[in-house]
C-alpha cells in the first residue's frame, strides 16, 4: 500500500509561482513511478507530469512543458511539481500518482492517489 497526500495548492495571479508536494508512505513507494495530474470542473483527469523511480527521466504535457518541473527526494518521501508563470488555464485539482509504468499519460495506469489539493490562477 502506497498512500500520497498533496499539499501547497492556493490562489495566484496569472505569473506567479506555487510548488506542490506530495507526501508518500509506504514501504514500497520508491518502487513506484509518480505522476501529477490535474482536474478542472466539467474536464477529465488530464496528464501533467511523472518522473520515474530514480528521478533520471521526467516527463511533461506539452501544455505546461517550460513552465513546470517535477521532482522527487526519495530520502524525504516526497514529489514535487514546481509551477512556474502560471495561467488562469492552470487552474485545477492537482493530483499526485503512483504506477508501475516508467511513463504512462493514462490515469488509469496509476494505482494510487492522493486527495488532491487546489490551484486557482486569478488574471
Amino acid at each position: 500500500q502506497v498512500q500520497l497526500v498533496e499539499s501547497g495548492g492556493g490562489l495566484v495571479q496569472a505569473g506567479e509561482s506555487l510548488r506542490l508536494s506530495c507526501a508518500a508512505s509506504g514501504r514500497t513507494w520508491r518502487n513506484y513511478n509518480m505522476g501529477w495530474f490535474r482536474q478542472a470542473p466539467g474536464n477529465e483527469r488530464e496528464f501533467v507530469s511523472s518522473i520515474n523511480l530514480t528521478g533520471s527521466r521526467t516527463y511533461y504535457a506539452d501544455s505546461v512543458k517550460g513552465r513546470f518541473t517535477i521532482s522527487r527526494d526519495n530520502a524525504k518521501n516526497t514529489v514535487y511539481l514546481q509551477m512556474n508563470s502560471l495561467k488562469p488555464e492552470d487552474t485545477a485539482v492537482y493530483y499526485c500518482a503512483a504506477g508501475l509504468f516508467q511513463y504512462s499519460s493514462n490515469p488509469r495506469d496509476y494505482d494510487y492517489w492522493g486527495q488532491g489539493t487546489q490551484v486557482t490562477v486569478s488574471s
